[in-house]
């Protein structure tokens, strides 16, 4: 499995609707950040599923290092 690549050093603010699913790619090689466009296939990783049980605004992840997957934690700002 390889590791993640760094797609931004900041978080991704999104705007999520309640009763939707998103899929968070977590490899770093999607074109579609911060959302899986099935480039992980290539290496050995998947997306992760997030379910919104509400209209939210999250910060994802954007450095993909984050030790809270899928949110942003602030590891990018020691990258």
């Amino acid at each position: 499995m390889s590791e993640p690549v760094v797609a931004q050093k900041s978080p991704i603010k999104q705007e999520l609707e309640a009763g939707q699913s998103y899929f968070w790619c977590s490899c770093g090689y999607s074109e579609k950040q911060p959302y899986c466009n099935g480039a992980h296939k290539e290496h050995g990783m998947a997306p992760m599923k997030v379910d919104s049980d509400k209209d939210q605004t999250v910060f994802f992840c954007g450095c993909k290092q984050t030790k809270t997957p899928p949110y942003c934690d602030g590891t990018h700002n020691s990258l």
